[in-house]
């Protein structure tokens, strides 16, 4: 597998992506892994909270948290401890048990996804040669997106146990959503997959030792960042749980701590989301520099933790800029943006791509005569899609006004659109004195006035 990896985008001396060699870990090492990144992950969501409001109430001229200990940093802490101890109510028409077990099942798919995010290399801990992962295998990637699909089970299972019809139309949204980012983004994913030869987190790590995948990728990379805003239910894509509409959407009617489940798993998901983008496009726990640098340190040991955390910090600062500053979406434009714009996008991306990895690995083709031709295609395609005709879909018939009956429900009723009052009786009686008329009389003669019941002559 290693042996047939493409290096078409790697320098002719870069080595080999490898696999993360996990075979000096004992029970307790996986253990310490394992309590490690639960950790990490519970303190990076108090921080993230924080963040949050700090960076928001910049944004809006205000200061944010910065009463509970030092620049507010206990706040977090504070609101936490709040939900600890608030009354917990449970609705009576819901289904106790999904009530219940819907917010756990949310919480533990999001804490699976960093299993197998590489931190760092390999490093000596107490006195065990492992790499800084809790584990990796070769469809890495995919064990990712089967994780991130199953967690939207708590977010459906929640709503609809809920016996209410906001949380339900909330479970109905996220499903779409879901639905319809994941492909985007999985089809973004696809393009490192070719790139790099393999799904294994580590690998890909190593496959970027020269150049991170963002560089050459950059459509695939843009798709990424906005299929993972949407993927997460964070504004503008948060119509989920939009408070305008739905009050808050699944989460209504949840409190004390298994509201909290729910709030934990969303900035939990925010962080995956930041960590598989940081591991496939932005080389994850490397840094930049040259190898004769320092002779090679700073990507060795335990500093890569450190590149890793800042690079998934700047993610988590693009989620919070977007949501100052972008305004949330209609449902229409929302799923208008996933299904028109970014899957058809990221198809093309991946054929492009595919075909320039076939190209350039089986001929001897330059280059630029396949930039060239990759360049013609879209512009010809791009031309015939202009001149297409768009077919408009034909104007409806005109259907006969409905007669009605405004006394039905025993009060009056006024008409709806498309809907017209019976006539009144007297009218009806006018109506059919003039039809009896008509019939008696017969045919009015020439010269005469037609609207005149008695069928007289004009002036007479």
């Amino acid at each position: 597998m290693i042996a047939a990896l493409p290096t078409v985008f790697l320098p002719a001396d870069a080595a080999p992506p490898v696999v993360a060699d996990f075979s000096n870990d004992t029970w307790w090492i996986v253990l310490i892994k394992a309590v490690a990144i639960v950790v990490f992950l519970l303190v990076s969501v108090l921080f993230a909270i924080w963040f949050e409001r700090k960076v928001v109430g910049r944004m809006q001229q205000r200061p944010g948290p910065n009463v509970h200990g030092p620049f507010g940093l206990l706040q977090s802490l504070a609101d936490a401890m709040k939900l600890l101890v608030k009354e917990d109510m449970t609705v009576k028409a819901a289904d106790k048990v999904v009530y219940i077990v819907a917010p756990m099942i949310a919480v533990f798919c999001s804490l699976l996804v960093f299993a197998v995010i590489p931190f760092g290399p390999m490093v000596s801990m107490f006195g065990v040669e492992t790499p800084l992962q809790l584990t990796d295998f070769p469809v890495a990637v995919l064990y990712i997106l089967a994780c991130a699909s199953v967690g939207v089970y708590g977010i459906v299972l929640g709503g609809w146990s809920s016996g209410s019809t906001y949380p339900l139309l909330g479970s109905v949204r996220s499903t779409a959503q879901v639905i319809s980012y994941e492909l985007s983004m999985g089809l973004s994913l696809v393009t490192v997959f070719i790139v790099a030869g393999s799904m294994s987190t580590s690998q890909i790590v190593d496959s970027q030792q020269r150049l991170w995948w963002f560089i050459p990728l950059i459509p695939a990379f843009a798709i990424y960042i906005v299929s993972m805003v949407g993927e997460t239910n964070r504004l503008p894509f948060d119509l989920p749980e939009a408070e305008g509409e739905l009050v808050s959407g699944y989460m209504t009617e949840y409190s004390s701590m298994k509201f909290a489940w729910f709030f934990l798993a969303e900035y939990i998901n925010m962080l995956n989301v930041s960590a598989i983008a940081t591991t496939l496009f932005l080389g994850g726990w490397r840094l930049p520099v040259p190898t004769t640098f320092l002779d090679g340190a700073l990507n060795e040991g335990w500093w890569p933790i450190l590149w890793f955390v800042a690079k998934l910090w700047i993610f988590m600062f693009f989620f919070v800029w977007v949501r100052g500053s972008v305004l949330r979406f209609r449902y229409d434009q929302f799923m208008k943006i996933g299904w028109k714009i970014l899957i058809p996008a990221a198809l093309a991306t991946v054929v492009v791509v595919g075909v320039y990895q076939g190209v350039h690995q089986f001929t001897d083709v330059p280059l630029q005569k396949i930039l060239i031709v990759t360049a013609a295609v879209i512009l010809v395609g791009a031309v015939v899609w202009g001149f297409v005709p768009e077919k408009k879909p034909e104007p409806p018939k005109p259907k006969a006004p409905e007669v009605y009956d405004p006394y039905a429900g025993g009060y009056p009723v006024p008409p709806l659109p498309g809907q017209v009052l019976p006539p009144s009786p007297r009218k009806q009686r006018a109506a059919e004195v003039k039809a009896t008329a008509s019939v008696t009389a017969g045919p009015a003669p020439a010269g005469t006035d037609e609207s005149d019941e008695t069928g007289g002559v004009n002036g007479g």
